[in-house]
């Protein structure tokens, strides 16, 4: 509580009066000093925007990066309880589980507070994203493994990669700014959705091209990892989300290795394997948002 001191003219009375907010008053709480100059964060999303063109640049003087028909043929397609290829498609259910428990958690949770987990309440529809796609990733994969096509991959790409989105956004409001990271939103997930349409659409054609796709899919994750070395974080707990992007880079050398794995003694394969760390990878991010409140000193995005 304050006292404000004031003088009436001409009659020389004093007054005071409580700067005490009514009961039920919202309280503002004010934000925190930059802990960033201008110049450095300039610097700073210039180095952003260079990691974007070292992934850029050779993917566009590659030239057109076709499906590899093989990609079709994995290792493990044993028959469970009538369901073809069954571990591929089973061990989707994880995502379906994140999914839904991270929509909870939103829905409980997701109201800005001073000492929660989202101090704007425009920071959770980034996080709505990224768990509509993981719930979406389950029933897509499940489709996808049943029958592996190319027609029936894009069900599988397109929730990956809307999720993916997400939580690009969300870590971009993070660190660099929430009112920047809603802006960026809607246009990352509708690049993502385009990679993969462009990607069947010249499969279709027979000049499939895979180089946008691999761009969304790739440059997120390492901006992610620039971002959190670069720019002061909003919260705490970042080590969760570190975590998760390191069993997700796990979860894609088991899928590399998927037959390697599976000759290890024929219990589970690496395709397997990536779908289970790539869950784990998700369950970390729930974590964070779980346990992270606002950090002290935490930097102001740009206005």
């Amino acid at each position: 509580m304050r006292w404000e001191w004031s003088r009436e003219p001409h009659a020389g009375i004093i007054r005071v009066r409580s700067t005490r907010p009514a009961r039920g008053t919202p309280v503002k709480h004010p934000e925190p000093p930059l802990t960033l100059s201008p110049a450095a964060f300039r610097v700073r999303l210039l180095t952003l925007a260079g990691v974007a063109l070292l992934g850029a640049v050779p993917l566009a003087a590659h030239g057109p990066i076709p499906q590899d028909p093989a990609y079709h043929h994995f290792r493990d397609d044993r028959t469970l309880l009538g369901v073809p290829n069954a571990l591929n498609v089973l061990s989707n259910l994880p995502f379906l589980l994140l999914g839904v428990w991270g929509l909870w958690f939103l829905a409980r949770h997701g109201a800005p507070r001073p000492d929660g987990p989202f101090l704007t309440s425009g920071e959770r529809w980034p996080y709505t994203v990224l768990f509509v796609g993981v719930l979406t990733t389950c029933l897509g994969s499940m489709y996808y493994h049943l029958d592996p096509t190319d027609a029936r991959l894009v069900w599988d790409r397109l929730p990956m990669t809307v999720g993916f989105m997400g939580l690009f956004a969300s870590i971009v409001a993070e660190r660099i700014g929430p009112r920047v990271g809603d802006l960026l939103l809607s246009p990352l997930v509708a690049a993502g959705a385009a990679s993969v349409a462009y990607w069947y659409g010249t499969e279709q054609q027979g000049r499939g091209d895979l180089r946008p796709y691999i761009l969304v899919q790739f440059y997120p994750l390492a901006a992610v990892v620039v971002m959190g070395l670069l720019f002061p974080p909003r919260y705490t707990r970042g080590a969760w989300l570190f975590a998760g992007l390191g069993l997700y880079v796990l979860a894609k050398v088991c899928e590399d290795a998927d037959a390697r794995i599976y000759g290890w003694g024929g219990v589970v394969s690496g395709h397997t394997l990536k779908h289970l760390l790539a869950a784990a990878g998700v369950w970390c991010v729930l974590r964070m948002l779980q346990t992270r409140r606002p950090a002290r000193g935490r930097a102001k995005g740009p206005p």
